[in-house]
């Protein structure tokens, strides 16, 4: 069992290899514009799974992924070659959900501003229902009170 820094190290490793592969040595015209964001490997170093965004829609999604998945035996070669390990990891590629769960939660927090300053548009206008301070007294209770004292 390796030990969690040498695992790190080694995701890092890996993750500077696929994205440097992919910028000079995959000419698969079906690739898009590819980021790798992460990569994770297993703690006996024997799978790594990346993780990546592509910018554009669907269509290019699915045409990186496809390229991503033909180009894999040489990327894994290369990943033997320049991290010198006596077992090459296995390399699994994995759409990044990140971008689509960042923009949900921008779209969240944009609703509740709007919400908010709603609100606070209606409380600017808002007037008491019956008095504004109902728990006042008044000044005869206040006299009596003192007499009583």
């Amino acid at each position: 069992m390796a030990d969690s820094a040498r695992a790190r190290k080694l995701a890092e490793r890996i993750q500077q290899v696929v994205a440097q592969m992919l910028d000079t040595r995959v000419k698969d015209p079906r690739l898009g514009f590819v980021t790798v964001t992460d990569v994770r490997v297993t703690g006996d170093l024997q799978h790594a799974d990346v993780f990546y965004t592509v910018l554009g829609d669907d269509e290019e999604r699915a045409g990186s992924a496809l390229a991503l998945e033909s180009a894999k035996g040489i990327i894994r070669s290369e990943v033997g070659k320049q991290t010198g390990i006596r077992l090459t990891p296995t390399l699994a590629f994995h759409l990044d959900a990140v971008p689509e769960t960042a923009a949900h939660l921008e779209q969240a927090l944009a609703d509740a501003a709007r919400r908010d300053a709603q609100v606070q548009a209606l409380a600017k206008s808002a007037t008491y229902a019956g008095e504004a301070d109902p728990y006042r007294k008044h000044e005869d209770d206040d006299e009596s009170d003192e007499a009583e004292a």
